[in-house]
């Protein structure tokens, strides 16, 4: 009986390919993530070992608030330079260097814009001279006020070579110095990581970097001989006490690696979420191939069957076929990942700066899964068909080579019956108060309405197959296409199920993102009335920051009603990690944005009314904040103001600005007098900005348009990331279309034998392949916007006040689904348009 499917398997090469490819994409996406992030895991481990292998101990001050990977930049609390010589007397110390070293150091660019990163910081600290790591190319180190060097990385962004003037942006307003050296690293590195780097004087560092004199961000601590980095740190640590944090450079080496992979983790996830939605995708192209293969393989079965093979055997025979199937996927899906790891990890490096990335290695992880995978996607798609193929009668089955398609009472009732409790539980969600269930409710019956509308599918296909048909029924080939659409509607229902999924995905999420995006806007309208922002897009760790004189300047500008900065800053309030905002003068930022409020004293805060319910806070309550420097401080709550009437849910006095970790404003609000035209203003407000390159000046409607195109960036990068999906499903109309043209080799001889001719028969393929395509694609796009309504519904306390269907583009996916349908039917028409009529017409 082995061998006997495995012959039957390898004189169908055809089929054995089609039914493959899926599982190959799928494979491929899963394996492809597990190599990128092994191969990124190993680059950072390489990074961070040789950026610290000069560092014996490090000793910094305890942050004031620890951030984790997800929630931000962690500040770094001021170290008192008097640390250093406590720590050089201390036993066992060699030598003790105190270092500036911080994110927030930004080099304009010859060219006149700010050098730009996608990940890697943009460090600016203290020369403390060239160590075991770090090697001088070119110059000397800065050794006056005015001078500075770089790392090679930055002098080739830049632009800039020794004796150029160089403006730099900091914690202070622009300044500019002159390069007088450029430094790179062993191994012919020009960075570690793609990092970019500036090293001032300590004096200007501490000022521009830290905005104090006399403090440090860390203390190099070098052991005397006999010592090992680990017992001077055990040594060190009890010495200083516990608001220090003791390190060796392997222990700073590991953390910040281990501080990587946790977001790596995440991005992985993601990876492989969308991977397994293209082999849940491939699961119908599968399930349709092997059903169609049992259809065609009646016959042989029956006469497996007559001649003594039991239902077991029968069983075994297509999962045989199904794991050699699997396997060779596997193999190949494999294959295709290692290079999909491999080209999405040179793309992580070109956007990170130049990341110098570890050999691609394949792991364990990788090998497994991929197997683990591919197998048991196969198997468990082949068991139906399986099952189907054992209950041949032999002498029945013998008589035709199809089986007629089973009827579709039982699924279409289960399918009723989940696609009832699926309303249901959405019913429950958006109409009645279950309090914190809601969104599970909604999310939970989303989830099962979908399943239930795929299950009622064969149902639904019928009817509106035959009636899109219609369309094309105006010639013969046209009929002969409708008829062969709907003919079989169970298997017609997973092919165009499959394109379902796909397209039902991406069209939910455009109906949330561009309800949010309107919802934004409308917001926005309603309750900003500042004509002219201030703001910069964020492309690195740190926000882009502007001069706070540019406030100053703007107010006195003839027309101006109000101009407001905003700082933020990620604070401790009672213990809880919080996102707060600050401004000069609360009253002159209500004015500015549009509604009212009293000046803030040192000692209050504003909250909204949103944060006051959750925290239980009214006028006069204490809350206790600690902010990124500085000492904790008690506030107490002075207004509580209607949600959106004011920027941010918390906001702190101007006192509380100078112990953020970025004194610099990221926001700005201007308001005019009425009537005055924003044309006259921005050009001024503009100008003050010359000495802030990273940050622009706008009118409204442009700023609120750049917001909202935000949602359009996330909804490419979803069709882009299901685009895989879509593509497998795009094979399942070719697979379908391939095998069944096989199937029905004898009735093509005979349609051929009676007058159609080859371009007929192209076209009645191509007809077929149209009306599935559109069927799947108008399913899908039917059931994505009932699902992306439900979600928007839902968050509807979250800031989505309306729900937008986008028509024009649910339009563009109809009319895609019909090209693809024309570009599926190429092979197999072409296939059914060459075949010889007499063996056609001879075939069994």
């Amino acid at each position: 009986m082995l061998r006997a499917t495995l012959k039957s398997l390898l004189a169908r090469k055809l089929r054995l390919v089609l039914s493959g490819l899926a599982v190959v994409l799928g494979v491929m996406f899963v394996s492809g993530a597990l190599v990128l992030t092994d191969t990124l895991n190993r680059t950072f481990d390489s990074i961070f070992a040789d950026a610290y292998s000069a560092t014996d101990v490090s000793v910094t001050a305890k942050p004031k608030v620890e951030v984790s990977e997800f929630e931000g930049e962690e500040v770094a609390a001021p170290l008192p330079a008097a640390t250093v010589d406590k720590i050089k007397n201390q036993p066992g110390v060699r030598s003790a260097v105190g270092r500036v070293d911080t994110d927030g150091a930004r080099v304009i660019g010859s060219d006149g814009k700010v050098l730009t990163s996608m990940g890697p910081p943009r460090l600016g600290g203290n020369w403390t001279g060239a160590d075991g790591v770090m090697q001088m190319r070119e110059g000397r180190g800065p050794e006056s006020a005015g001078e500075i060097a770089m790392n090679a990385t930055t002098a080739e962004l830049s632009g800039y070579r020794i004796g150029d003037i160089v403006p730099v942006l900091t914690q202070k307003p622009k300044r500019e110095f002159t390069l007088v050296g450029i430094w790179g690293y062993t191994g012919d590195r020009d960075s570690i990581g793609g990092t970019q780097e500036v090293a001032f004087t300590t004096p200007v560092a501490q000022e521009l970097m830290l905005g104090e004199k006399d403090v440090f961000t860390s203390v190099t601590v070098e052991t005397a001989d006999g010592v090992s980095p680990a017992e001077l740190r055990d040594s060190l640590a009890p010495a200083l006490g516990a608001d220090y944090v003791v390190k060796t450079g392997d222990d700073l080496a590991k953390e910040s690696s281990e501080s990587i992979k946790e977001g790596l983790g995440f991005f992985n996830q993601i990876l492989l979420g969308f991977a397994g939605i293209a082999l849940f995708v491939g699961i119908f192209l599968i399930l349709n191939t092997f059903s169609i293969v049992v259809a065609q393989r009646t016959r042989e079965l029956a006469l497996l069957r007559a001649i003594g093979a039991s239902r077991r055997q029968v069983i075994n025979s297509v999962l045989v076929e199904a794991v050699v199937v699997g396997l060779i996927a596997s193999i190949l899906g494999l294959a295709a990942g290692i290079g999909a790891g491999a080209g999405l990890g040179a793309l992580f490096s070109s956007i990170g700066g130049g990341l110098d990335l570890a050999p691609v290695g394949v792991p364990p992880s990788a090998v497994i899964a991929s197997f683990v995978v591919g197998l048991v996607v196969t198997v468990v798609a082949a068991v139906l068909p399986a099952l189907r193929a054992s209950r041949i009668a032999p002498v029945a089955a013998m008589q035709d080579v199809a089986t007629p398609d089973r009827p579709l009472t039982r699924i279409s009732v289960s399918g009723g019956l989940v696609t009832a409790a699926g309303a249901a539980a959405l019913g429950v969600g958006l109409f009645a108060d279950a309090g914190d269930a809601d969104l599970w409710l909604i999310f939970g019956g989303v989830l099962v309405t979908f399943i239930g509308v795929a299950l009622l599918t064969p149902l639904i296909s019928k009817p509106v197959v035959s009636l899109l048909g219609r369309i094309f029924s105006w010639s013969v080939p046209g009929r002969l296409g409708r008829l062969n659409s709907g003919r079989n509607p169970r298997r017609t229902a997973i092919t165009a199920a499959a394109l379902m999924v796909g397209i039902a995905l991406v069209t939910g999420v455009t109906v949330v993102m561009d309800s949010a995006k309107s919802s934004l806007k409308a917001e926005a309208a309603r309750i900003l009335k500042a004509q002219i922002m201030i703001s910069g897009d964020q492309n690195g760790p740190r926000p882009p920051t502007y001069d706070p004189a540019v406030i100053t300047d703007t107010a006195k500008i003839p027309g101006v009603r109000a101009a407001a900065g905003l700082y933020n800053d990620l604070v401790a309030v009672g213990g809880e990690r919080e996102y707060v905002a600050a401004s000069e003068d609360l009253a002159t930022l209500a004015q500015a944005y549009g509604s009212s409020a009293a000046t803030l004293r040192d000692d209050q805060i504003a909250v909204s009314a949103p944060q006051a319910t959750e925290s239980g806070w009214q006028v006069g309550t204490p809350v206790t904040i600690q902010t990124s420097r500085g000492e904790e401080r008690t506030y107490t709550v002075s207004l509580i103001f209607a949600e959106n009437t004011l920027p941010g849910s918390i906001i702190l006095p101007g006192a509380a600005i100078k112990d953020f970790g970025i004194t610099q404003p990221v926001f700005g609000f201007v308001r005019l007098d009425d009537g005055v035209p924003v044309s006259a203003v921005l050009p001024q407000v503009k100008a003050l900005l010359a000495d802030s390159p990273e940050l622009s000046a706008t009118d409204q409607q442009t700023w609120v348009d750049g917001q909202a195109a935000q949602f359009d960036q996330i909804i490419t990068m979803i069709q882009i990331l299901l685009g895989l999906a879509i593509l497998i499903a795009v094979l399942g109309v070719v697979n379908t279309l391939a095998l069944s043209v096989l199937e029905r080799t004898r009735e093509l001889g005979l349609l051929r034998a009676v007058g159609l001719g080859r371009a007929q028969t192209m076209r009645m393929v191509t007809v077929e392949a149209v009306v599935i395509s559109v069927f799947g694609a108008l399913l899908g796009v039917a059931v994505g916007a009932g699902m992306g309504s439900a979600v928007a519904r839902a968050l509807e306390n979250d800031g989505i006040s309306e729900i937008i269907l986008p028509w024009g583009r649910m339009g563009t996916y109809l009319a895609l689904a019909a090209l693809v349908g024309v570009v599926a039917a190429v092979a197999p028409a072409i296939r059914a348009a060459r075949l010889n009529i007499l063996n056609a017409i001879a075939h069994d």
